[in-house]
């Protein structure tokens, strides 16, 4: 049965919006884009191989999706691009059709939730989310991650999109099983579910 972990870059006040690049995601009119680029440190990206073991899947939104289908496949060999190409990609979107342009693509038509549920019980690797907000709120909701890594920077930005809704939302609940703080300042915590 396969795993939903979700990896996310935050700043002090939640943002998760294009943690990249300026152009990244300019929606809102956000202008902030790159803010995670100077922090970055090796102990960052050990955490995040630890949850990207040989056995995975990319699970992304459609936005996601698009960024990294327009970016990956045109960076020249490096270790990232590489696992990215290999890798299956699942994609939850409601208006992009079939066959996707990115290799090793497979659309996940309909609820998005609905069909992570039932690829969850079909697949026997982990399914790695990077991003994709929109898509994480819609599986949090229905307690469907079960490992929450949390990379948050020494910044506030007071605007952009963020990954927990202001209100009126039933979340659930964590339970931290790992923090290291790397030498730039960025917090990376793991947590796991521990019901509502």
């Amino acid at each position: 049965m396969g795993k939903v972990i979700a990896i996310e870059h935050l700043t002090l006040d939640g943002v998760m919006q294009a943690p990249g690049n300026p152009e990244e995601d300019l929606r809102g009119d956000f202008r902030h884009g790159g803010w995670a680029s100077r922090h970055q440190d090796p102990a960052m990206q050990e955490v995040m191989s630890r949850h990207m073991t040989s056995a995975w899947s990319l699970l992304a939104g459609r936005t996601t999706y698009e960024q990294f289908a327009g970016y990956w496949p045109k960076q020249p060999p490096n270790p990232f691009s590489e696992a990215l190409g290999r890798a299956r990609k699942y994609v939850a979107s409601t208006t992009l059709t079939e066959p996707l342009a990115w290799e090793n693509s497979v659309l996940l038509g309909g609820d998005a939730a609905d069909a992570v549920s039932r690829l969850k019980e079909e697949v026997p690797e982990n399914l790695v989310v990077f991003g994709s907000g929109v898509l994480v709120r819609s599986l949090l909701s229905r307690d469907l991650v079960d490992t929450l890594v949390l990379l948050v920077y020494p910044l506030v930005l007071g605007s952009g999109r963020r990954l927990f809704p202001d209100s009126g939302s039933d979340l659930p609940a964590f339970r931290l099983v790992e923090s290291t703080a790397t030498g730039s300042g960025v917090i990376t915590t793991v947590y796991r579910p521990a019901g509502r």
